[in-house]
């Protein structure tokens, strides 16, 4: 789950111990090996509420706790933004159709640590221009993360991502971004998707340091709207597709290492 982005806090990103770096990579491990789970599941017919509740009980099922639920009041495991749904989407009985795209946005609690992901699925036959949506935003996160680098800055990130989704004739959502993790679900830095002038951004990024990278690119607009019934809901202000994927990353001295990388799912250079 991102979060909105806000003005820069006056707090410094908390660096891991070699001991609590342990504890985020069994949480970002259980997090992979749930997406995994959930995976063969996302396909047309199934509704996003029945998704919710094979994730809910996968979890309690091994002791851990969905992060998202109750969650400043959010109602439900995890988040399911289908088509112009950028983020927070909440599970619900319409089941997926042929030519969806779904996000399914995963964050898992063990012993005390949080793992974070999320993927976008395809569902079925969708067009050209939907798959291209897909494929940029999937590259996107891996050129995110190959601009982290020990001693370099957070907005190296939103740079590289930026150039690209630009490159191919897209949007990058501004109002939400990646964010801290550790024993808190959202702690500095906030990780922007695009390249902001000043603020936060510019923080030296150093091995210890844990945040999520999860860019959100549209086909339209960068502009999001929230839905004012639920309180959750983002979607494109034009409803036109947005995609997302996220991974949760450990900044060691070597460059960044990727804690929730699936065994089944999609891997650098996929193909959608």
């Amino acid at each position: 789950m991102n979060v909105l982005r806000r003005k820069p806090k006056p707090k410094c990103p908390l660096y891991l111990t070699d001991e609590e770096q342990a504890g985020l990579r069994a949480a970002g491990r259980f997090n992979a090996q749930l997406m995994d789970f959930v995976r063969p599941h996302v396909k047309a017919g199934i509704t996003t509420l029945e998704l919710d509740k094979l994730v809910y009980d996968y979890t309690m099922d091994h002791g851990h706790i969905p992060a998202c639920l109750g969650y400043k009041s959010y109602p439900n495991t995890i988040c399911t933004s289908v088509n112009e749904v950028v983020c927070h989407g909440i599970p619900n009985k319409m089941p997926l159709r042929d030519g969806d795209i779904v996000n399914v946005d995963l964050t898992t609690i063990v012993d005390g640590w949080h793992g974070d992901s999320s993927e976008t699925f395809i569902i079925g036959t969708v067009s050209d221009e939907t798959r291209h949506l897909v494929q940029a935003t999937f590259d996107s996160l891996y050129l995110g993360i190959q601009a982290i680098q020990p001693f370099g800055k957070i907005s190296d990130i939103g740079q590289a991502i930026e150039k690209f989704a630009r490159s191919e004739g897209l949007s990058v959502v501004q109002e939400y971004q990646g964010h801290g993790l550790g024993r808190e679900f959202h702690q500095e830095p906030g990780v922007p998707h695009y390249l902001p002038k000043t603020g936060a951004s510019q923080i030296v990024i150093e091995p210890g340091m844990s945040f999520t990278v999860e860019p959100m690119l549209n086909i339209g607009t960068w502009r999001t709207m929230l839905d004012t019934r639920d309180k959750w809901t983002v979607r494109t202000m034009d409803l036109s597709l947005s995609a997302q994927f996220e991974h949760s990353i450990l900044v060691t001295e070597s460059g960044p290492e990727i804690l929730t990388q699936t065994q089944n799912g999609p891997k650098p250079g996929h193909k959608f």
